[in-house]
């Protein structure tokens, strides 16, 4: 039996939904507000979620963003529930990684055939991915050591040694290789005519970096640097191309990565737009805090300079933010190392 969870802040609503629902043979959970909800997305990992957009304490747009960015939570099919008809929400709520929206108030019909849909196809998904794998769906960059393919392609390679700041590649040049990171974190950035850089991505070890340029057999369109000192294995392009044209499995995966990939740069492009600078150092710090998350707490190093080009912004403001935060109890800050204190409250910053 499938499991939907149902946002609504309506008693009525929610009763009417989750009535119908259950006589259509799913079950139901239920949550009054966008932070009740969150915590049972999280805690009960539903087949579908339908969520309320205007709603107290978290509203529905936070709750996605929230969900999208927890592995556990990040593919389960998301529909908004929402009597708001502007064009400008339903764009955002699509590129934060909605599969629908339905409109209040609604149809029975309508609602049941959009919720079989995305059940249908994210259960389309899962089998198309467990085809030729035992272990089912792995992230291509995280888990992708597991395949015999990628480990063989790692080992006994040329390695370099990098300095902080030394740079990779830069911008306009033609890929020559594929690039694996040992040790280390490597950023991502792009430069304006001021040479003002906007941080795009942050790599770290275990990560595959210049794969998109060699794929397209173009320039690079952005430039690469150290952030601390790092050890990289070098891939001859020759070497992966082999491997994408003889796994069909590794390209099936390599595709989701990418379509992935272009929804991120979606996202992130909406939120230095329009979030409020609280909300983008706050998604930067837990972004950054991913991979040194222990027993609640997670510690990193990183440049006031480069926070403040990650989220697109000036190290004065950034400086400000991070010493308010601390002043919050959220943070510790100690030199270039910042320790997360309180995680939820950094999740639930306000937009």
């Amino acid at each position: 039996m499938k499991k939907i969870l149902v946002i609504e802040d309506s008693l009525d609503v929610q009763e009417n939904i989750q009535e119908l629902l259950e006589l259509s043979g799913y079950e139901v959970s239920v949550a009054d507000n966008g932070k009740d909800g969150k915590e049972k997305a999280i805690l009960e990992q539903p087949d579908l979620i339908l969520c309320d957009v205007m709603m107290p304490i978290l509203d529905g747009f936070r709750v996605l963003r929230i969900l999208s960015k927890n592995p556990k939570t990040a593919d389960i099919p998301f529909i908004f529930l929402t009597a708001k008809v502007e064009i400008a929400d339903m764009r955002k709520g699509m590129n934060l990684g909605a599969d629908d929206y339905i409109m209040k108030p609604f149809d029975d019909i309508e609602l049941l055939d959009a919720i079989e849909l995305r059940l249908k196809k994210s259960e389309r998904l899962k089998k198309s991915f467990d085809k030729d794998s035992s272990q089912g769906v792995m992230p291509f960059f995280k888990e992708v050591k597991e395949y015999e393919g990628f480990e063989k392609l790692t080992k006994n390679k040329e390695i370099r040694r990098y300095r902080k700041r030394d740079i990779l590649f830069e911008e306009n040049e033609y890929p020559k290789q594929l690039f694996f990171i040992n040790q280390g974190r490597i950023k991502t950035y792009k430069s304006n005519s001021f040479g003002k850089e906007l941080i795009i991505e942050i790599f770290k070890k275990g990560d595959f970096l210049g794969f998109i340029p060699l794929i397209q057999e173009g320039r690079y369109t952005e430039s690469a640097a150290a952030m601390e000192d790092c050890e990289i294995a070098i891939i001859p392009k020759v070497e992966f191309f082999t491997l994408l044209r003889s796994n069909t499995n590794v390209t099936a995966q390599l595709i989701k990565m990418l379509a992935n990939n272009v929804v991120e740069k979606e996202t992130q492009l909406l939120s230095i737009a329009y979030d409020s600078v609280r909300r983008k150092v706050a998604d930067a710090l837990l972004q950054l805090a991913t991979d040194y998350d222990k027993n609640g707490h997670a510690e990193f190093s990183i440049l006031r300079e480069d926070l403040a080009n990650m989220v697109g912004t000036a190290k004065e403001t950034v400086i400000r933010t991070l010493s308010e935060f601390k002043e919050d109890g959220l943070i510790n800050l100690k030199g270039s190392r910042v320790t997360i204190l309180d995680k939820e409250e950094l999740m639930d910053m306000p937009y």
